[in-house]
C-alpha cells in the first residue's frame, strides 16, 4: 500500500509542497491542508462520530461528523464529497463555510498543525451511517442544546477542530449562511458560542488557532 500525502501549504493556505500524511502528525509536524465536515439534518441536528480506538491522535473522542484530507487537484468540498462514502457510507452534497489554521499537540504521540476547511451538508435522519472501521467506532444525533451542555462538563472529549469549526460558524460566507439559516439558528447564538470559546482553551491557547482571511 503507497504512503498517503498530504498538502503543505503557508499561512494563507497556499500551496508549497507535499509531505507524507503520517509525518504531518507527529509531534513538530508542518502546516498543512485538511478539512472537517458537519452534517445536519432539517431539525439542526448535527452527527457526531467517535474516532475509532486504533487512531493515533485523539482515539475514542467524538468529532463532526467526519474529517480528511485534500489531495493534489481537489478543492475542499469535491476532497470532502469524495471521502464521505468511505467514512460514512453515503453520498452526498457538502457546501464550504470557513477556512481556520490551528496546532494543537496531542499528549507527546503527534499532533495537528492545519489550515482546516469547514463543510456543511443536509441528510435526512433516517440515513443510515456505516462505521467504518478503523475509522469509526460509534456515531450520534446532537442538538445545540444538548451539545451545550455536553461541553460545559467534559470538553476534554470533543475533537479541538470540531470545536473551532462551530465556534466560527458565524464567520461562514455569508451566501451558505443564508441558505443553511434554519438549520444552523440553534447554532449561532452567543451562549453556545462563549461555551465553544472556554471549551477550545482546554486543547490549546488563543494564539494557536485563527480564522484563515478568505481574500487569500
Amino acid at each position: 500500500m503507497s504512503e498517503e500525502f498530504v498538502i503543505l501549504v503557508d499561512e494563507n493556505d497556499n500551496p508549497i509542497g507535499s509531505e507524507e500524511k503520517v509525518k504531518c502528525h507527529l509531534p513538530k509536524g508542518k502546516l498543512h491542508r485538511a478539512f472537517t465536515a458537519l452534517l445536519f439534518d432539517v431539525e439542526g441536528r448535527l452527527v457526531l462520530t467517535r474516532r475509532a480506538k486504533s487512531k493515533m491522535l485523539w482515539p475514542n473522542d467524538w468529532d463532526g461528523t467526519f474529517a480528511s484530507h485534500p489531495r493534489e487537484g481537489e478543492t475542499y468540498v469535491s476532497s470532502g464529497e469524495r471521502r464521505m462514502p468511505e467514512e460514512l457510507g453515503i453520498n452526498g452534497t457538502l457546501d464550504y463555510l470557513h477556512k481556520f489554521e490551528y496546532h494543537v499537540p496531542y499528549k507527546d504521540v503527534g499532533s495537528e498543525n492545519e489550515v482546516c476547511g469547514t463543510l456543511i451538508g443536509i441528510i435526512d435522519k433516517s440515513t443510515e451511517l456505516k462505521e467504518i472501521e478503523g475509522e469509526i467506532d460509534e456515531t450520534k444525533w446532537i442538538s445545540a442544546k444538548d451539545l451545550l451542555l455536553e461541553i460545559k462538563t467534559n470538553p476534554q472529549i470533543y475533537c479541538p477542530w470540531m470545536l473551532i469549526a462551530l465556534k466560527l460558524l458565524d464567520k461562514s460566507e455569508k451566501s451558505v449562511l443564508e441558505k443553511h439559516a434554519n438549520v444552523l439558528s440553534t447554532w449561532v447564538n452567543s451562549e453556545i458560542h462563549d461555551a465553544l470559546q472556554e471549551a477550545i482553551k482546554i486543547h490549546l491557547p488563543n494564539d494557536k488557532w485563527r480564522l484563515v482571511n478568505e481574500k487569500n
